[in-house]
């Protein structure tokens, strides 16, 4: 489920705790590397949780409004197009969803007037309205609206923030991180997928190995620390023209993290590599970082060809 991308994000966030006094313990910090992914994980099943509860909050509101005094038309005969949302029953009558949310104990008993103000808020919205009364009865329709549902609802919900952060730092971490994996989950859902369709897991597995993404990540995290004496030789050779000392600790780590990968990932291509930590420095280093990353990245991997440090296995991958 969660993009190699987020692992190196993960795992670049947990490197620098390390090199910054967070833990000076390879394994504790690993462990707590592994439990902020599982997290993850946990918050995105108490979001699918979430979303169905909205949904049987809404049945239960419509059974009531049938039992008024005096019942309107629209009490007697309600629009049922939200409860029999494709996506919301998929997950609901989902076994594998139903283990997970027993298995990390989800409950909103306790919670039902922030499902009250969540459901009103949803109802008086233009996205639901336009949902509700646009004559069309289809999944990618339901999908569609459940897009917009998280997008432009869910994701913004301070009470449902807040609710999280009482709960775990990890959940509050984690949110934006749910958030993008919620709607990639909507957006893959099919025809095909049933009850008995497991949920996707937060590591993707490749055929030959079962937790190659848990390993990938394990294996970068470590290896960065393990090497650090050879990895900084390897880099002071490659900036002389810069203070060594002077360097940005973000750039340093972004390139321990690629050199890593290109010396010893066969199977992540040098390119993918390449691109990847280019893009990392936008978001996590200085303004003139991406070129330095760059321009130390280029040099390497011309120097680790020319000594055959570069070995990549597989269809595509060796150049």
């Amino acid at each position: 489920m969660l993009y190699r991308r987020h692992l190196r994000i993960k795992a670049l966030q947990a490197l620098y705790s390390f090199y910054t006094g967070g833990t000076d313990d390879l394994v504790k910090g690993e462990k707590e590397l592994l439990n902020s992914i599982s997290k993850v994980y946990e918050l995105f099943i108490w979001q699918l949780s979430f979303m169905v509860e909205v949904k049987r909050f809404a049945a239960m509101r419509l059974e009531e409004n049938k039992k008024k005094y005096f019942p309107t038309e629209e009490d007697l005969n309600p629009n049922l197009k939200f409860i029999n949302n494709r996506v919301l029953n998929y997950i609901e009558d989902n076994e594998d969803f139903k283990r997970k949310e027993n298995l990390f104990r989800v409950n909103w008993a306790d919670e039902q007037n922030m499902i009250l103000k969540f459901n009103k808020e949803m109802r008086e919205s233009e996205y639901f309205k336009k949902y509700m009364n646009n004559g069309k009865n289809s999944l990618e329709d339901d999908k569609i609206f459940m897009i917009k549902f998280i997008d432009l609802q869910l994701s913004r919900f301070d009470l449902l923030q807040s609710f999280y952060e009482e709960k775990s730092v990890y959940f509050t971490d984690g949110y934006n991180l749910v958030t993008i994996l919620l709607l990639k989950f909507v957006d893959t859902l099919s025809v095909k997928n049933n009850a008995h369709t497991p949920l996707p897991e937060i590591y993707k597995a490749s055929p030959a190995q079962s937790n190659d993404d848990r390993e990938f990540l394990r294996k970068l995290y470590r290896k960065v620390i393990l090497e650090d004496d050879e990895l900084n030789d390897i880099l002071k050779t490659r900036t002389k023209n810069w203070d060594y000392n002077r360097i940005p600790l973000m750039d340093l780590l972004l390139l321990k993290m690629a050199i890593i990968e290109l010396t010893e990932m066969p199977t992540v291509p040098v390119k993918v590599t390449l691109n990847e930590y280019i893009e990392l420095t936008k978001y996590f280093s200085t303004l003139k970082s991406k070129t330095f990353v760059n321009g130390v990245l280029d040099k390497l991997i011309r120097d680790f060809k020319e000594v055959g440090k570069i070995k990549k296995l597989g269809r595509g991958l060796v150049e």
